[in-house]
């Protein structure tokens, strides 16, 4: 027993002994390398970024013969140019993917949060097939149902609205999210749902005023990867929008390229500087309830 306790007053004194000059040398260069690779990795992933960023303030002519980040020469009418350019001023098309994103994100959180409370507290027959039958949509790549979608819409005579890119939103067609909210509500004790329903509280009241109250984290980061995935989608907004008049962002950037004649790249490039605006914002204002809502529900 002496020899235990002798042991381990030794080990603390170990412990507490502080560390010699050497040691705190070398965990220091360690942190410097550490933070050195991390800024280099950084500087890599931002590099296209900053690419873009100055070449939307270069002359049109300089923006491939002069690769540097630095530009030579400032030209800043490239936003002037570009946001008068096309057949409208640039933010009629913001408002255009702004109609869309803010109907697609409202009806992602109704829909696939009542979706996700069905598979999460319910009970009912073939429960595990459905479930199994809609994780399964997840792998399905859009070019595969984009010709059934085009034939089901242009039969309803949607094709040049908003309806075959709003409508979908509304029907918890989104798999990815009504997983995400699954796993958030199954970590939520059911000792709530038991005391509400001893309130009198129904199906609908529990699912409105308990369980989604405390799902705003899996409603934030819906919202922002929705926010994101429509305000950035080309493909569909080009197959089902054929009136300039309804261009969104991405598509009304698509007509800065003449595969034929003179492209405008310096509006081009500034104009989707533009257009990540509203992106960043949103993501900076969402951040914390994005890592909540990956952590808390986790996917990773």
């Amino acid at each position: 027993m002496a020899i235990d306790l002798e042991k381990t007053s030794e080990t603390a004194a170990a412990e507490t002994e502080p560390r010699s000059p050497a040691r705190r040398g070398t965990s220091r260069r360690r942190r410097l390398l550490k933070h050195a690779l991390l800024i280099a990795f950084g500087f890599v992933m931002l590099y296209p970024l900053l690419w873009m960023l100055s070449s939307s303030i270069k002359p049109s002519e300089l923006i491939f013969r002069e690769p540097s980040l630095i530009p030579s020469a400032f030209d800043f009418s490239n936003y002037v140019t570009g946001w008068n350019a096309l057949a409208h001023p640039f933010h009629r098309y913001l408002l255009n993917s702004g109609v869309i994103v803010a109907a697609s994100v409202i009806g992602n959180l109704l829909t696939c949060s009542m979706a996700a409370y069905a598979f999460a507290r319910l009970e009912f027959r073939g429960k595990k097939v459905f479930f199994a039958v809609m994780l399964a949509t997840v792998m399905l790549p859009i070019h595969v149902v984009i010709v059934p979608q085009y034939i089901l819409f242009s039969q309803l005579d949607w094709i040049n609205t908003y309806y075959p890119l709003i409508v979908p939103k509304f029907l918890a067609t989104d798999a990815f999210f009504i997983f995400l909210m699954v796993q958030f509500i199954r970590s939520l004790p059911r000792e709530l749902d038991d005391a509400a329903r001893i309130d009198g509280c129904g199906h609908l009241r529990i699912y409105w005023r308990v369980i989604m109250p405390l799902c705003t984290p899996a409603l934030a980061t819906t919202a922002i990867f929705t926010f994101i995935w429509v305000w950035n989608d080309f493909f569909s907004q080009l197959i089902f929008i054929t009136d300039p008049d309804m261009y969104t962002v991405p598509v009304a950037l698509r007509t800065f390229v003449d595969s034929q004649g003179e492209s405008a790249w310096g509006p081009l490039f500034a104009m989707s500087m533009v257009a990540l605006g509203p992106i960043f914002g949103f993501f900076l204002a969402g951040q914390r309830y994005l890592v909540r809502g990956i952590a808390t529900t986790g996917i990773k």
